[in-house]
């Protein structure tokens, strides 16, 4: 039957068949076949909004899968596609000839602050990371309110007596769907790395303690988690001072049926703009992930620190400036760094002082935006580091600080998300994309790049692959990346050279993980 299928879509013009468990998909490509917008899930609208995801419908006859899949309901920044709530689907490039190859799997899951971001990005584009032996795999998934609403109507309605999270379901499912469907694309369901950046990588690392996660994959590559030795807020209980995320999601309405008769536009508009300042704003704490005690069974940092996570091979690092995302703090002066200080860090602000000095007005943007980056990025990466160090030795830290001509013109620096055109190898593109409104005038071109940019690009690509092949990223060809296991913190720094280095900013992040530690010990 599937051979006189195939004689069919021959002669219509589809080029592959593959069959998967909801029906028929035909994709295209040459060296490395690509199928676009397959369904994991059932659109998530009606009566299926917050609400766990559920599964795909089949369908009869053969799907077109060269087309992604709609970006989830977000607040726009810049001209583009127009989102819909039917959204929940992924994409797959494989080199693979035959079911029979067995190849490794790596799943990307996209950042965005959990508020924006979809996989058809092109600077996701997955033929160059496929071509090295891979098969690639990208996913949508609910994003904000509609993604992490916690709200106690939902919570009645749920047989766990939970809401918020849905989004990180989402993640699930879809590695539920790989791990069903991948073997026909000439993936190995049991080799399968999950990597993103941002609230993607972020995402990983909470995959890595999500119980409903356990088992859907082996490897880990998280690039530049927030959050990850930051409190989080609790479902029902005020922790660290926080309203509980029900109270929060119920300023919203209390009538579940009447939230869910309203319009995608009507939702989106009650959501407001993202907060992506990473300043902990109460809106910005609200649709995000949640302690819930069934998804997110407890602080993640508190179960990082007491073993009780996935123990898998990880590679995870940073980039050097992350602290200048949209622009960084607003500090010009000494005196605007005290108060910022004060602010962010109360009675430790001495402290913060005390390991990033200033001793210029001109000094100060620079002290405010390290710490801050260091605060949201580096320690939370480092405490994941840390904490897998000890039960895996094939744990690896890496730090981008490649300066390209668009980090001088806009004065980031090595910016957060810089690294990812790296790792894709679809250089001179960016997940910014030109978003004026946003980020300034930001508009990557082929001239802001080089032939060392193109190098650097293909041993980050590369590093990535060997370690979703084998859990190493050493390998013929490839620098020599010492383990962060061994006993110096070790790490590999990606820029102008690639060089072995160890300890990175050991006194401030020192500092920062004692000031985290204390935030837990009085939630």
């Amino acid at each position: 039957m599937l051979l006189a299928v195939q004689a069919l879509a021959a002669g219509s013009g589809l080029e592959t068949i593959v069959k998967i468990d909801t029906g028929l998909v035909a994709g295209g490509g040459t060296a490395v076949q690509s199928y676009k917008g397959i369904p994991y899930a059932a659109a998530p609208v009606g009566d299926l909004r917050w609400k766990p995801p559920q599964p795909a419908k089949p369908w009869k006859g053969i799907r077109v899968a060269k087309s992604f899949p709609n970006a989830c309901p977000q607040m726009q920044i810049a001209p583009g596609p127009q989102p819909s709530e039917d959204c929940l689907g992924l994409n797959v490039w494989t080199p693979a000839r035959s079911p029979r190859e067995k190849l490794p799997v790596m799943v990307w899951i996209h950042g965005g602050g959990f508020q924006l971001g979809a996989s058809l990005q092109s600077v996701y584009d997955g033929e160059p990371l496929a071509s090295q032996g891979v098969v690639l795999v990208t996913i949508n998934y609910r994003l904000g309110v509609y993604g992490f609403l916690a709200h106690p109507g939902l919570s009645r309605e749920s047989p766990h007596g939970v809401s918020g999270n849905y989004g990180l379901l989402d993640m699930v499912a879809a590695l539920e769907w790989v791990k069903r469907n991948i073997g026909a694309f000439g993936g190995d369901p049991g080799n399968v790395t999950i990597f993103g950046e941002s609230a993607g990588g972020t995402a990983v690392c909470l995959l890595m303690i999500v119980p409903q996660a356990e088992g859907l994959f082996q490897k880990v590559i998280s690039e530049s988690a927030a959050w990850m030795n930051g409190p989080f807020s609790n479902l029902k209980e005020s922790w660290y001072g926080r309203v509980p995320m029900e109270k929060f999601g119920e300023k919203l309405g209390a009538d579940i049926a009447s939230l869910r008769s309203k319009s995608t536009a009507e939702i989106t508009k009650l959501m407001g703009p993202p907060d992506m300042s990473g300043a902990g704003s109460e809106r910005g704490e609200a649709y995000m992930p949640v302690v819930d005690g069934w998804v997110l069974p407890d602080d993640p940092a508190r179960l990082f620190a007491s073993g009780k996570f996935n123990h898998a091979d990880l590679i995870a690092g940073t980039n050097a400036d992350e602290g200048t995302l949209m622009g960084g703090p607003a500090v010009k002066s000494l005196d605007a760094l005290q108060k910022w200080a004060a602010k962010q860090f109360k009675s430790q602000s001495a402290g913060m002082l005390a390991v990033y000095p200033a001793a210029t007005d001109a000094d100060a943007y620079n002290a405010a935006a390290q710490a801050s980056g260091d605060s949201l990025f580096l320690q939370g990466t480092r405490f994941v580091l840390q904490a897998n160090a000890k039960r895996n030795p094939k744990t690896f830290q890496y730090h981008f600080t490649r300066v390209t001509g668009v980090g001088r013109r806009i004065k980031w620096g090595a910016y957060h998300a810089s690294e990812i055109p790296y790792v894709f190898q679809t250089l001179p593109d960016s997940p910014y994309g030109t978003a004026p409104t946003m980020f300034g005038n930001f508009s990557p071109d082929a001239d802001s790049y080089n032939a060392q940019d193109a190098k650097l690009s293909k041993a980050m690509s590369a590093a990535w692959v060997r370690f979703a092949k084998t859990g190493d990223p050493n390998g013929p060809g490839l620098a020599a990346w010492p383990a962060f296991s061994d006993g110096k913190e070790s790490y590999l720094e990606f820029g102008d050279t690639i060089q072995t280095k160890a300890a990175l900013r050991k006194k401030q992040l020192d500092f920062l993980t004692d000031y985290a530690a204390g935030l837990r010990e009085n939630r």
